[in-house]
């Protein structure tokens, strides 16, 4: 079983509204500008509407810019996903297969953390508001079934972002709370490479 689940109107601001909103976007592009690396713990919330209920998973995640990422599901459903530039691939360790296919726009909501990637140049690939002390962005170009995502950001600590909330065209909702980040650790581009055990099934996408 996959754990990824695959409008905003612009709002007219008061120049002081604007002005905390233009804060918070240059904090997170100004952060963003000094990490070549990131680490840490998150919490996902999964609101799945066609079952009318919410699945909470945790892991541990990595990422190393532009475009290297892991992230490890803990739990009953473990499973790693790795995203190698235009390549992912989804481990699922209870049933000993993986699914690997080509990843691109539309894949990310099936894999939501790999969205932090890409925080980094909000302005050119958002259209943003402000809404109930959240930053709202809206893609301008299409991104899979996403329509919204919503960024609280972080008071204290070197990383700009707490957490980050997915809505799609299904009126699907995920939620990824980031915990214990750490920037520029040094992680090596051999990290990001899987090696599978003897015995799983692989099921490769046609490119």
């Amino acid at each position: 079983m996959l754990l990824f689940l695959f409008s905003v109107n612009l709002f007219l601001f008061s120049p002081s509204l604007a002005g905390e909103v233009d804060d918070k976007i240059a904090g997170i592009q100004k952060a963003y500008a000094n990490i070549k690396d990131m680490s840490g713990g998150f919490v996902q919330k999964s609101f799945i509407k066609d079952l009318k209920r919410t699945e909470t998973f945790k892991g541990q995640f990595f990422i190393k810019r532009p475009m290297k990422m892991k992230w490890s599901y803990k739990g009953e459903n473990a499973q790693d996903v790795l995203i190698n530039n235009d390549l992912i691939t989804i481990y699922q360790k209870t049933e000993k297969q993986a699914f690997k296919g080509k990843f691109d726009r539309d894949t990310y909501g099936q894999a939501p953390i790999a969205l932090l990637s890409g925080f980094g140049k909000i302005q050119e690939e958002f259209a943003v508001s402000d809404q109930k002390e959240r930053l709202v962005l809206k893609p301008k170009k299409p991104m899979g079934e996403i329509i919204s995502i919503e960024i609280e950001t972080a008071v204290e600590g070197e990383f700009p972002i707490k957490s980050f909330t997915i809505n799609d065209s299904f009126s699907n909702r995920i939620e990824m709370t980031l915990k214990d980040v750490r920037i520029n650790s040094g992680l090596e581009d051999t990290f990001f490479e899987l090696t599978l055990p003897k015995g799983v099934t692989v099921f490769e996408q046609d490119q």
